[in-house]
């Protein structure tokens, strides 16, 4: 499953990638030989089959090129979110036990002891190549952590199946060829950065564009230069909502796009069709970390446009039903759990076996604990997540994480954390909160959090009640906490 050996072989001078932040280009030949280097580097610094390589950075080649290796030996490659908090980082090392550490200026600025990835192509300049022995597809590559509702992250293990199905689910829905260009600015922590917008366009002979972050005027540069020949482009709704809000939004530029591809967040149906009447198609997808991708809207704007905001279909590679609290199958036009089950479901959680299992039917389908709706021409659209969890600005958040801080906060005797409607985030957290004292301010809650957790997990408003909402068992009713902050029946 070693796409770009192939290619190398292939089409040895075709554009494999170009990493903009650092103005850097491989063709396939040349990255191939990159990628054996790494093995060398990799194999001399202790790594077997199974152990881990972890990399704290921001987006650049050098990661792309210490996933593929890791497959190549059978190790495993563990990208750490650098939005997270310095603890929380150290909790993701602690927990994957590296043989090798890299990173850039980041872990250095956080005082991590770690081998500078940017020195990484030149070790492997002075280095042989090495092409190990063909490794079965089925051993892990790649732990994506996750947040679990526990607050503990969770380590998705993906194998080289897993990661192909996605790469083959995506190509066949968004159209992909040897001529696709894809922008990766997606975080390479996250699936639709590392394996989406690489491994997509790698298994058909395309090429990536790799960018260090999104700014929306120099993203807007970028997917309209014809010399970077972009094809394809990955984004959250509030990214799409501010290229449109750019003085330089031109589409007369961006028609070119086979489209721009969204998910992480509903996305609302006007703005959907403002890219439509634009002549640009604006597909909305659904997918998870477990899974890869797995339901993606037609590129036909008319289809587009019938079906605004739904997350379209799957690849017929895919089991998907859903299901009431039973397990009986809902007809068409009613709400269920969605249930999923194939060689794209990840095989395990690194070192909670038994958490694993608990997502599992007794008949083998995969939970995900989100529910849609099926209308009568198949098209899927998500209608609310199972638990507690909420989107903002397309990161997970898991509220038992901020609770498990926030009840030591003084004075408090009450205290739990819901997402409630935002116009530029779609959702945030507002803390709800019972005390005998004065009234807390947002501020004096992001002090408190300030350091134990990542910026974009803090919440953003707060509501003082006299009690906190529970059914007959004691449960928090959140339901009514996000009606009551709509409806704006509270305590101020």
């Amino acid at each position: 499953m070693d796409y770009v050996a192939l290619h190398a072989r292939f089409r040895p001078d075709k554009l494999a990638i170009s990493d903009l932040a650092h103005n850097r280009h491989w063709t396939y030949s040349q990255f191939d030989q990159s990628i054996a280097r790494c093995v060398t580097i990799l194999e001399a610094g202790g790594v077997g089959t199974g152990d881990r390589v972890a990399c704290l950075s921001k987006n650049r080649a050098e990661l792309i090129a210490l996933h593929l290796a890791c497959a190549r030996m059978g190790a495993i490659f563990v990208p750490l979110n650098w939005r997270l908090s310095p603890a929380e980082i150290i909790q993701l090392i602690d927990d994957c036990m590296p043989t090798v550490l890299m990173g850039d200026s980041m872990a250095e600025g956080i005082g991590i002891d770690c081998q500078p990835i940017e020195e990484l192509f030149e070790r492997c300049n002075s280095s042989e190549p090495t092409f190990p022995p063909a490794v079965s597809a089925d051993l892990p590559s790649l732990i994506l952590y996750t947040s679990g509702t526990t607050g503990k992250p969770k380590g998705v293990m993906l194998s080289e199946r897993n990661i192909t199905e996605t790469a083959i689910n995506f190509s066949i829905l968004g159209d992909v060829e040897s001529q696709s260009g894809f922008l990766c600015e997606s975080p390479m922590f996250h699936i639709v950065g590392l394996i989406t917008s690489v491994r997509s366009p790698f298994l058909r002979g395309g090429h990536v564009v790799i960018s260090d972050g999104f700014v929306p005027e120099r993203t807007l540069s970028r997917l309209s230069a014809p010399d970077l020949k972009i094809s394809h482009y990955f984004c959250v709704p509030q990214m799409a909502l501010a290229l449109r809000g750019e003085e330089s939004f031109d589409p007369e530029k961006l028609r070119h796009l086979k489209a721009v591809f969204t998910g992480g967040a509903p996305h609302p149906e006007v703005q959907i069709r403002e890219w439509l009447n634009d002549g640009i198609a604006l597909v909305d997808g659904y997918g998870s970390s477990e899974a890869g991708t797995v339901f993606g809207m037609s590129l036909d704007r008319a289809i587009i446009d019938a079906k605004a905001g739904s997350v379209g279909v799957p690849t017929p590679r895919i089991g998907h039903r859903l299901v009431d609290n039973n397990g009986n199958i809902v007809p068409t036009g009613i709400e269920g759990e969605l249930q999923l089950r194939g060689d794209n479901v990840t095989d395990g959680y690194w070192r909670r076996e038994s958490d694993y299992q608990d997502f599992f039917t007794d008949d083998g389908w995969f939970h995900t604990g989100d529910i849609l709706m099926i209308d009568e021409d198949g098209f899927y659209r998500v209608i609310d997540r199972k638990k507690d969890m909420y989107i903002s600005g397309g990161e997970n958040i898991y509220p038992a994480e901020i609770e498990a801080l926030l009840v030591k906060f003084p004075g408090v005797r009450e205290i739990t954390v819901a997402g409630v409607p935002d116009k530029t985030w779609g959702d945030v957290g507002c803390i709800f909160y019972v005390t005998d004292s004065t009234t807390v301010t947002i501020e004096e809650f992001s002090d408190f959090l300030g350091g134990k957790l990542a910026r974009y997990k803090l919440p953003r408003k707060v509501r003082k009640l006299e009690k906190i909402p529970r059914n007959s068992a004691g449960k928090i009713l959140k339901h009514a906490l996000k009606e009551m902050f709509i409806g704006e029946r509270y305590e101020k």
